[in-house]
């Protein structure tokens, strides 16, 4: 019989800033991670023990619902109901009051008392950060949420239920994950604390990515690349910041590009980018050197960029993660996912609002360098 492994998703405190936000007075809820039990036992296990609740709501895509018995799995496993909306927001407007960008945020915020419980399927790692993200419909400009208490207080591992997930949904949010250690490992205000959980990440999430493109039902790569997200969110709650990628991301959202496609699109550009233009920071060029080392290390991955036609000694990081990203079978241009080029100038203005341009290695302060990274990738 399985028995649960259960701890703890972080051992260290968060940094006093993320993504620019002052967090020191904030309760930031350090939720735990189950996994090694089928979800549907696990989640009724804490629901009854753990938390002791009486009334129980699910949020569960419509894919899963309607293709699947998992949900079934699930209601049969604890069969009971319930929501609230702690500070009765009920429009957008509202909601923005209370954004990160709001210049009117309101002076109490009452915390949510309902436990969230999280059972991801994707890789992108959003489950383990108390920053939420929310497009403005009339705008199509995404905002940012960061209040206390926010954030889950477990979250379930399981690969077999992953085994659901759409291999491009599974393999693009896996590339979002690989992007938050790349980002990490290349930002210039990282420390020894992320870079080692970026590295320790990266070094599971990229062979096991390849293996789940290669083996769908490789349960055991799946396994993997659940525990390299937390590694990597462990690298961004540790204070350091994203860059370009994440920046001008957050605004392709919006247009309809999925989250995981935003990176895969965008990293390899942006690597480029900062090697070009950041001639006078050596520091740039050595942590691209040391990503660059890690993927040539990892045989899975060293076939693969040999199969490109790749060589160790002039490729560039830029050059390594296109390939890398090809041979997911990932989008890598604006016009697989119909972004015509009119759509550039307005892009390059909303990154510049983003809280990650300026903490880019090559600060984007300018719409113009967003301007040229997006037209690498047109």
């Amino acid at each position: 019989m399985a028995s649960e492994t259960y701890h703890p998703a972080f051992t260290n405190p968060p940094a006093d800033v993320i993504a620019g936000i002052p967090v020191k007075h904030f309760n930031l809820p350090v939720p735990n991670i189950s996994y090694d039990l089928p979800y549907y036992e696990a989640c009724s296990k804490h629901i009854k023990d753990t938390y002791h609740a009486s009334r129980i709501y699910i949020v569960a895509s419509r894919s899963l619902c309607a293709n699947t018995d998992k949900l079934d799995l699930l209601i049969q496993a604890i069969g009971k109901d319930q929501v609230a909306l702690a500070n009765s927001i009920s429009t957008p407007d509202q909601l923005a009051r209370y954004s990160v960008e709001s210049k009117d945020k309101p002076e109490h915020v009452v915390e949510p008392e309902v436990p969230l419980i999280c059972i991801p399927t994707s890789l992108s790692g959003g489950e383990y950060f108390s920053l939420a993200g929310g497009t403005e419909d009339s705008t199509n400009h995404k905002h940012g949420f960061f209040h206390s208490g926010m954030g889950s207080r477990l979250i379930i591992l399981d690969p077999e239920l992953c085994l659901t997930t759409p291999e491009y949904h599974w393999l693009s949010t896996g590339f979002r994950s690989f992007d938050h250690c790349v980002e990490a490992l290349c930002s210039l205000e990282g420390n020894p604390r992320s870079d080692a959980k970026a590295e320790e990440g990266l070094r599971l999430l990229a062979p096991n990515l390849l293996k789940c493109k290669k083996d769908p039902s490789d349960v055991e790569a799946r396994k993997q690349c659940q525990l390299a997200v937390v590694l990597a969110m462990e690298a961004v709650r540790s204070g350091t910041p994203m860059g370009g990628s994440h920046a001008i991301g957050h605004q392709l959202g919006p247009l309809g590009v999925p989250h995981g496609v935003t990176s895969t699109i965008l990293n390899p550009a942006v690597m480029k980018y900062n090697i070009l233009h950041g001639k006078d920071k050596p520091e740039i060029a050595r942590r691209q050197e040391k990503i660059k080392e890690i993927l040539w290390s990892e045989p899975e991955v060293l076939q693969t960029l040999q199969q490109g036609g790749l060589d160790q000694n002039t490729s560039d990081l830029g050059d390594l993660l296109d390939v890398y990203v090809r041979s997911l079978g990932l989008p890598r241009a604006l016009k697989e996912m119909d972004i015509t080029p009119d759509k550039i100038p307005g892009l390059s203005e909303r990154a510049l609002a983003d809280f990650w341009s300026p903490t880019n290695p090559v600060p984007l302060l300018k719409a113009e360098q967003v301007k040229e990274i997006l037209e690498m990738v047109a």
